[in-house]
């Protein structure tokens, strides 16, 4: 009735592998699954990089379980019973926190590091030889994305959701490839990268 297309899913071990193979705004999780229980799964993608809101809607209510479920990773944690209202409320800013995230990207037009020059506007770069380049849509998104989190691990699933969006799923070697094409733009030595840095099993970081 919130307009909000819902998956819904009543184990543990189907809501893991949701979580790794598709990609969602925010995930409402309970504690008590058959299977893989809640604070599980929180932990598990956690700890993959995912990075997707979650709520914890659960009768597990004490103060420890609460404190347990936000170190795990979680954004909020509303307890059983509760009003609908609120729920939906925290839906939304779960949601909101979120679109403002990705919509903090946009704020960028130039970046230079070092002798390189990044135009978002245009679409184009200056390279480590001042030479001129335009760039395609797909390499800007996510040349501003590892800038955006510059000095931080940009997990794959963030890439993904940022630059592929819902519709496709590349390879990591589709990645991979662009990350090379960076360094052959940008780095004086592409073969020892001083800017653009793949972290095996995690994702790529950018270092200005």
């Amino acid at each position: 009735m919130e307009g909000y297309e819902v998956v819904a899913i009543d184990n543990g071990p189907d809501g893991l592998e949701a979580l790794r193979n598709q990609r969602f705004d925010m995930v409402l999780l309970d504690v008590m699954l058959p299977g893989i229980d809640g604070f599980t799964i929180c932990k598990t993608v956690r700890l993959e990089g995912n990075k997707t809101p979650i709520m914890f809607l659960t009768a597990k209510n004490t103060g420890p379980e609460r404190v347990e479920g936000l170190k795990l990773g979680a954004d909020d944690y509303l307890s059983k019973p509760f009003h609908l209202e609120e729920l939906l409320v925290r839906v939304s800013k779960l949601i909101s926190r979120k679109d403002t995230r990705q919509q903090s990207l946009a704020s960028i037009e130039v970046f230079e590091f070092g002798p390189c020059k990044v135009n978002f506007k245009t679409y184009s770069i200056i390279d480590k030889d001042g030479e001129e380049r335009a760039l395609s849509k797909k390499e800007i998104m996510l040349l501003k994305l590892l800038i955006q989190k510059k000095d931080e691990v940009v997990s794959r699933e963030e890439i993904l959701e940022s630059i592929w969006g819902y519709d496709v799923f590349p390879s990591t070697r589709t990645i991979d490839n662009y990350i090379l094409a960076f360094r052959k733009y940008f780095e004086p030595n592409p073969r020892q990268p001083q800017h653009f840095f793949s972290v095996r099993g995690v994702g790529y970081k950018f270092s200005p």
